[in-house]
């Protein structure tokens, strides 16, 4: 009901004000004039005659000439559905996500509400929000520690990323940190799209040790793909307690192993940018601005299904109309006594 009453409309509604005069013409026909006086000398020959029409009917006369009219109006400004759909022909933007899942992103050197977080929570966090203010683009998700694994294909459906996203965690793969591995893995994914604008959003906290292909090798290989690439270094540099799997405790005194040189070739070569990211706001606001630097194209038709309504209110007047002359025929009209 409630999605049919957001669907309805009149056509022509300014004719609904012709409904306004209804009214007046019933106080109208309400007013009594002076009652004629005629002397008769005998009443003996009125007395053969039977009701009239309207004693018969009484109040009910004048409403079966508002019924009609009525409906009749509302008829007139077409009532109608109007289911509208719109289907996004051009998504403009394709996004692989590739993030890093090894040991050392479970370092715990970010706040949230003055409350110590890891650094994969708050990348989760923000890939949300980044997420869900691109309703029309393709997004996949591809995890990695010491290799590579793909936790969403591209898709529009945030519900669905988001849920691949949440299933993400330590430990799903053997540890270490295969950048190029997961660059070469999120190329393929974009490779053969025909989307006008091709991406990957790095985020890693270390240096690339394992896999079979180097950093700067996948992006070259991504730019001739037409893809860019942009890196962000998440973290803060010094020594960390990493913890261990399953709460057994601390690696302590770890230092933090930022490449940045080689984060900043792979976004060099394929015309990206790199970021660096040692606290929650900035994480966000790396996000925001590579939202505003890869701004989606779109081409969305839309698609309008109008049912028109008229004949329901047409077939109410006609009804009453009709009803109205039989009524009159068979109350208002009776033999003389």
């Amino acid at each position: 009901m409630a999605e049919f009453l957001r669907e309805f409309q009149f056509a022509n509604p300014q004719l609904l004000w012709l409904l306004a005069l209804l009214p007046l013409l019933l106080l109208l026909r309400g007013g009594r004039s002076k009652a004629p006086a005629i002397t008769f000398s005998s009443l003996t020959h009125l007395r053969g005659l039977g009701k009239t029409p309207s004693a018969a009917l009484g109040p009910f006369k004048f409403l079966l000439t508002l019924l009609p009219l009525g409906c009749g109006i509302l008829a007139l400004a077409r009532p109608q559905t109007v289911h509208t759909d719109e289907q996004i022909q051009d998504s403009g933007v394709e996004i692989m996500i590739a993030l890093d899942v090894s040991l050392s992103m479970a370092i715990q050197d970010f706040r949230i509400d003055g409350q110590p977080v890891d650094r994969l929570t708050v990348a989760k966090k923000t890939i949300r929000e980044f997420v869900g203010g691109r309703k029309s683009d393709r997004i996949g998700l591809a995890a990695f520690a010491g290799r590579p694994y793909v936790a969403s294909p591209l898709t529009m459906d945030q519900r669905w990323f988001n849920q691949s996203l949440e299933r993400v965690a330590f430990n799903q793969v053997e540890d270490g940190t295969a950048i190029g591995s997961a660059l070469a893995t999120c190329a393929k994914r974009l490779d053969k799209r025909e989307a006008k604008s091709k991406l990957i959003l790095l985020l890693t906290d270390g240096a690339n040790n394992s896999g079979d292909i180097s950093p700067k090798d996948a992006a070259k290989l991504a730019s001739t793909l037409g893809i860019r690439i942009y890196t962000i270094a998440i973290g803060t540099p010094g020594k960390h307690n990493i913890p261990l799997p399953n709460r057994q405790g601390m690696v302590p005194g770890v230092r933090q192993e930022f490449d940045e040189a080689t984060l900043k070739a792979v976004a060099e070569v394929s015309q990206g940018k790199f970021f660096m990211g040692q606290d929650v706001q900035a994480v966000k606001n790396i996000f925001q601005e590579i939202d505003q630097l890869e701004k989606t194209k779109l081409v969305v038709r839309h698609l309008s299904e109008v049912t028109e309504l008229f004949a329901y209110p047409t077939a109410a007047s006609i009804f009453s109309a009709v009803l109205g002359m039989v009524l009159w025929q068979i109350m208002g009209r009776r033999l003389p006594a």
